[in-house]
């Protein structure tokens, strides 16, 4: 008795299992299949869908959490790239005017870093239920977002001008060059998401 009573919880247990993971998988589905087609609309939507693929399950279809999970990693990234940069900083083979660049650039970058952190905690003050205070909020959020993105191009755009080490030129070029696409994409995400809302609430007017 003992023993059918174990095989009965066993199975119940088996049939839980597959049921879950049939869920998740479907979640995960539904969420790619959402990623990929708000990336589409992205300047760089390869590495958009690439850089979201991990947050699959936490975005679902939400537009709002698809624009947090994409200003989170431009953030991330952002932080990474500003100490990277300030390291550079400190190394002896930069001439006067490369190591100008490189403290501008730890400027623009750091004032990334707050603009992009400034978005998302804009972003989680967002109430649906009120249309006046959701557009202030959401205003808020698209203005240091393209605060973000204006400052890494700023950075960019001094580089070009640089004369130092091929390789250092190189290498911090590419990583700040990252962050403007991560930038550029929460951007576009952000601006969708609030397309959306907008819209909904004219449509039920």
């Amino acid at each position: 008795m003992a023993r059918a009573n174990l095989s009965c919880v066993l199975l119940i247990f088996v049939i839980y299992t597959v049921g879950l993971t049939e869920f998740t998988s479907a979640g995960t589905a539904a969420g790619m299949d959402f990623i990929r087609a708000s990336c589409a609309t992205t300047r760089y939507a390869t590495l958009c869908v690439q850089s979201l693929t991990p947050y699959a399950n936490a975005i679902g279809q939400d537009p709002q959490r698809l624009a947090k999970a994409a200003l989170s990693v431009s953030l991330n990234n952002a932080q990474s790239c500003s100490a990277f940069v300030s390291n550079l900083a400190k190394s002896k083979g930069l001439n006067s005017r490369a190591y100008l660049t490189v403290q501008d650039c730890i400027n623009q970058v750091g004032d990334s870093v707050n603009r992009l952190g400034n978005a998302m905690q804009e972003l989680g003050n967002l109430s649906p239920s009120g249309r006046q205070d959701f557009t202030w909020h959401m205003s808020n959020v698209q203005t240091w977002t393209s605060a973000a993105l204006t400052d890494a191009n700023t950075c960019l755009d001094e580089f070009s001008h640089a004369t130092m080490d091929a390789k250092v030129h190189a290498t911090t070029r590419a990583r700040v060059q990252t962050i403007a696409q991560y930038t550029s994409n929460a951007l576009a995400l952000v601006n969708r998401f609030a397309a959306k809302h907008h819209k909904g609430y004219y449509t039920c007017d």
